[in-house]
């Protein structure tokens, strides 16, 4: 058998019954579970993937549908899978096959849709930190996350200081700003004045142009103005009867929004923009500051050129608040989307950082 099968044969989806289950809120889930994909070497060290707000627990995927995250890790890549074994889990609330709001909820026998309860970030960890327990993972080598998964990543190196020994964080911060809340209030502004929306009769056939809206605001913020230029250079696609121009841009944004629809559920992404919004490593223990302090982990930080949301200054501020951090400046013209591509810019870091043993100070790249 070659080892492209051999390693296809150890890649394993599934899910995770977790049972009843507390959210911070008070609120609990009966019959709570998680999805994951599980990939590479089964007897080696163990790295956790959490993915971003539109993504899924398919970091890795299958040669037929690669994964987000595919060329990051793989056979010999910057997160060898011969040597780690990786998994990722949809997140609580999630809509890839973990429990939120396309689920059925136990206690009508409906779908959750808009009453799925209000979930935070730390509740996503903790219920991963469940997850984990019954696979029989001990301890974790690393949890790695961009975006809503750096905020994953960070809550795990506050909430679980001794089970992992690295964190690596890409493109967030400790806490979202209130630009970050601002951008995500037009993107719920958008969804919860939609009339289809409000109707909550909306079925796969309907036209969610309050999430289109959303995902075209979202896109404004994830990558550079050098790229859109450098890209469509006002290129006009067609010209209505009146003469009106219909750029390339215009449909670039259009077809996003449409296709978002088409693959995520809009209760869940309202759902997780809500528990970005509400994230803040520091907002019981604090301030974060103080929860940066704590960390025990060796945390590596990295920040993107450009990115709005989540600037770079503010994650190289945080590092230099850890006990083991080292900050990484990644030039790229992506902006905050620059950690799900470009990965021979930054990958080399992950891989070399995953090699060393544990770093004691404070560093810059």
């Amino acid at each position: 058998m070659s080892y492209k099968n051999l390693l296809e044969t150890t890649r394993k989806i599934g899910k995770v019954r977790i049972g009843e289950f507390a959210l911070e809120s008070g609120k609990v889930i009966r019959d709570a579970e998680l999805a994951y994909e599980k990939t590479g070497n089964t007897s080696g060290p163990v790295i956790l993937l959490c993915h971003a707000l539109t993504g899924n627990q398919y970091a890795f995927g299958s040669e037929e549908d690669p994964g987000w995250w595919r060329g990051l890790i793989g056979s010999d890549q910057y997160i060898d899978t011969n040597q780690f074994q990786v998994i990722t889990f949809n997140v609580l609330g999630g809509c890839s096959g973990s429990t939120g709001p396309t689920k059925t909820n136990s206690e009508t026998g409906e779908p959750y849709g808009k009453v799925f309860p209000f979930v935070t970030v730390r509740d996503m960890v903790r219920a991963q930190r469940q997850a984990l327990g019954i696979l029989g993972i001990p301890r974790l080598l690393a949890v790695m996350g961009g975006s809503l998964g750096g905020m994953q990543a960070l809550e795990w190196a506050v909430q679980f200081p001794y089970f992992l020994e690295k964190v690596f964080v890409f493109a967030a911060t400790p806490y979202l700003s209130d630009y970050g809340v601002a951008f995500n209030r037009l993107a719920l502004h958008a969804i919860e004045s939609d009339p289809v929306y409000k109707s909550g009769n909306y079925d796969g056939s309907d036209r969610l142009k309050g999430l289109e809206i959303a995902r075209m605001a979202g896109l404004l913020t994830y990558r550079q103005p050098k790229l859109f230029n450098d890209r469509f250079n006002r290129e006009v696609k067609d010209t209505d009867d009146e003469g009106k121009p219909f750029f390339q841009v215009d449909s670039y944004l259009t077809y996003q929004g449409e296709k978002l629809t088409k693959r995520f559920n809009i209760d869940s992404y309202v759902t997780l923009l809500y528990a970005m919004n509400a994230h803040d490593i520091g907002d019981r223990l604090g301030g974060w500051e103080r929860a940066a302090s704590q960390i025990q982990a060796e945390v590596h930080a990295f920040g993107y050129e450009g990115d709005l949301l989540y600037p770079p200054e503010a994650i190289e501020d945080f590092v230099k608040h850890t006990r083991f951090g080292t900050y990484y400046s990644i030039q790229t013209d992506f902006g905050h989307d620059g950690f799900l591509v470009e990965f021979e810019k930054w990958g080399p870091y992950v891989k070399e950082a995953l090699r060393q043993e544990r770093r004691l100070q404070y560093g810059t790249y």
